[in-house]
């Protein structure tokens, strides 16, 4: 690494925790038309790490799916703060019991040291809430979105 690393993206995982944290996305995906994206920076730039998944789920237009059911998992590592942002399609579905519930558990995660699991495990719930809302449709479903964790600065 040389003396200037401007723009330099951290790496945060390995490319196996990489790896384990897209085949769950995907897995997540397969049985529902609803969308599920990871996205990674070191610091949050608004005091409302949910202000700041709002931002990115507009400027990645992850409201532009069908059924208006995309969940953005956001996390800023070095200021540890998460959010969930989901589009109004699944949102009201669940409610915010549902998601508050969700925040809980991966901090939980968090806090045993299991960072990567608790990811996994936070995409594969919602998943499983995203087919019951949204099955799969074999006639005409398909991703709309990238499935690749969003490494940020």
């Amino acid at each position: 690494m040389g003396i200037f690393s401007f723009g330099k993206k951290r790496q945060f995982f390995t490319p196996e925790q990489q790896a384990l944290m897209v085949e769950a996305i995907k897995e997540a995906e397969r049985n529902t038309s609803g969308e599920v994206r990871v996205f990674i920076e070191s610091k949050c730039e608004y005091v409302n790490a949910v202000d700041r998944a709002q931002e990115i789920f507009f400027n990645l237009q992850m409201e532009k799916t069908q059924d208006r059911n995309a969940v953005l998992l956001y996390m800023a590592m070095d200021d540890h703060q998460l959010a969930l942002f989901a589009d109004e399609g699944i949102y009201q579905r669940l409610g915010k019991q549902y998601w508050e519930e969700e925040v809980r558990k991966i901090i939980s995660e968090i806090k045993k040291d299991h960072l990567v699991e608790g990811i996994c495990t936070i995409v594969t719930d919602i998943g499983q809430a995203l087919k019951e809302q949204f099955p799969y449709d074999d006639k005409g479903d398909k991703n709309e979105l990238p499935d690749e964790i969003i490494f940020g600065h």
